[in-house]
């Protein structure tokens, strides 16, 4: 799953334009939240790239079902103020989450363990690489961030690691000297 910085709006209730489909196993991109002019706004993500449905795994959509059954027990618990608009990441009173709140959230997830170089938009560069560690084409790649430009995907956010590197370079070896 991604996360752009203003925050994927994503709904539980599959008739919703972003949602998660257990059944499915996956996660449908269709709107995005964002400030302007001094509010949160529900907007369609910035390219027609950007609306897509993404394949959820098993061991993240168990995730997301023990995240559902926290959030209505959180539900219950702010009683009539709560404020339903079935998002799976909503606000303490269901409303859309503030990005300001995203970004604070993340920095104090961070500082905890120790990663205070790691910015949350590294998590896309982190997708990319290990999709491309696993064997995904770079289409796949490019597909799942929501590119629309191979070039994009290949040049900012694939990176090498090491062992990779090793591997390719003692695999073409073989070819050269048998």
């Amino acid at each position: 799953m991604t996360f752009d910085h203003y925050g994927v709006l994503c709904h539980w209730v599959e008739a919703a334009e972003g949602f998660l489909a257990f059944d499915a196993g996956t996660l449908t991109v269709r709107q995005t939240v964002q400030r302007a002019e001094g509010s949160l706004q529900i907007v369609a993500p910035k390219t027609e790239r950007s609306r897509r449905t993404l394949p959820v795994p098993a061991q993240t959509l168990a995730l997301f079902r023990a995240h559902r059954r926290q959030q209505a027990a959180d539900r219950l618990a702010v009683g009539e103020r709560w404020q339903d608009h079935g998002l799976v990441f909503p606000s303490k009173v269901g409303t859309p989450m503030d990005p300001d709140h995203i970004d604070r959230t993340w920095h104090k997830i961070r500082a905890a363990a120790g990663l205070d170089w790691l910015r949350l938009h590294d998590l896309r560069h982190a997708c990319a690489t290990f999709l491309l560690v696993s064997g995904a084409s770079p289409r796949t790649v490019m597909k799942v961030l929501g590119h629309s430009q191979i070039g994009l995907t290949m040049n900012t956010y694939a990176h090498v690691l090491p062992e990779i590197e090793r591997a390719a370079v003692d695999e073409a070896a073989k070819y050269l000297f048998g």
